[in-house]
C-alpha cells in the first residue's frame, strides 16, 4: 500500500467580504474536486473564532493522485484566483504515517 499525501492550508482572508467570495470560489472548486479519484477528502473549516481564517485539510491517495489535482482545470482556476482574497498562506506538506481513513468504494456499474 502506497501512503497517502496530506496538505494542511491556512488561509487568511483580508476581510470579511474577502472571505465571502473566497467561500464561493471554493465552493465551485469543489464541484470538480468530488470528481477526482484520488482525491480522498478536500475539508475547509474555520477555527472557532477566527472568522476570516479558512483551514483546508487535503487527503490524497498518493503524491501522483495530488498532482493530478493540481493539473486540473478547476485548481489551476482558484490557484489564479484566490490571491487577491488572501492577506497570508501557509501550507504544511505531509505524509500518512498512520491512522484511519475513508473507505474507498468501487465505482457502481450501469
Amino acid at each position: 500500500m502506497t501512503s497517502g499525501y496530506a496538505l494542511n492550508v491556512r488561509f487568511t482572508t483580508r476581510d470579511a467580504d474577502a472571505a465571502q467570495r473566497f467561500d464561493a470560489l471554493v465552493a465551485r472548486t469543489l464541484e470538480g474536486i468530488r470528481n477526482e479519484p484520488g482525491t480522498l477528502v478536500y475539508v475547509v473549516h474555520t477555527p472557532e473564532n477566527a472568522p476570516l481564517v479558512r483551514v483546508f485539510y487535503e487527503l490524497y491517495a498518493d503524491y501522483d493522485a495530488f498532482q493530478a489535482h493540481e493539473r486540473q482545470p478547476h485548481t489551476k482556476q482558484m490557484l489564479a484566483e484566490r490571491e487577491q482574497y488572501l492577506a497570508s498562506t501557509e501550507v504544511e506538506f505531509m505524509t500518512e504515517l498512520t491512522g484511519k481513513r475513508p473507505a474507498t468504494t468501487p465505482t457502481e456499474g450501469p
